[in-house]
């Protein structure tokens, strides 16, 4: 039981690591919570820093949630609810991180790690679905949503349509849907910002935050 409780600690705490605020921090010196969006996570990296550092960031924030669910297969049995529950740990230490007063992204990249981790097949589609929405609209929060979306209803779906898979993707759809509400108003507002592909700037967007 100890090992386990330590699994989901651990995972907490990996989720929980900010790294588009520490590559902001390393590479422009900047913190990237006062650009932007103010949020730490990849789609305000890439317009803040540019598309290869925020690429990276995306990268790490996929990695923080496919790494617990990984590493928990070898510590349970089949069947186990281990590696969902790894996941969630992993979502939540990102949305309410323990480095940050338990504030943070909106889980949509860790999201997709976790899916990667429970469904291959899930993962990747979500992952397609990220990229076909995000290069038809520009917009990085409505690929984000649609990927989870899908994504997570994939997982449910290729484990045999498990209860525990199914509370994950529940709360993984219902948690992103809250967190983008923001941009959910600026879509409707018409100032949501769009993503530049290519495009990278030695300067800070320097849009002061928007408000969440």
């Amino acid at each position: 039981m100890t090992h386990l409780i330590l699994i989901i600690v651990a995972s907490y705490i990996l989720g929980g690591i900010p790294f588009g605020l520490i590559l902001g921090l390393l590479v422009k010196k900047i913190d990237i919570r006062e650009y932007g969006s103010g949020n730490i996570g990849a789609s305000n990296a890439w317009r803040i820093l540019g598309p290869v550092w925020g690429g990276l960031t995306f990268l790490l924030d996929v990695l923080k949630g496919y790494a617990p669910v990984v590493v928990s297969h070898h510590f349970c049995g089949p069947g186990s609810p281990l590696p969902v529950f790894a996941g969630l740990a992993a979502l939540l230490g990102h949305n309410f991180s323990p480095f940050l007063k338990f504030k943070g992204g909106k889980g949509a990249a860790t999201s997709l790690g976790v899916a990667f981790g429970l469904s291959p097949l899930a993962g990747a589609i979500g992952f397609g679905v990220w990229l076909v929405v995000v290069a038809a609209t520009h917009y990085i929060s409505v690929g984000s949503v649609c990927a989870v979306i899908a994504g997570s209803f994939f997982i449910w779906w290729f484990n045999s349509k498990g209860i525990a898979y199914g509370v994950f993707a529940l709360f993984a759809i219902v948690f992103t849907f809250v967190k983008h509400r923001s941009n959910f108003e600026r879509l409707k507002a018409g100032t949501e910002s769009k993503v530049k592909f290519g495009k990278s700037s030695e300067k800070p967007d320097e849009t002061p935050p928007e408000t969440n």
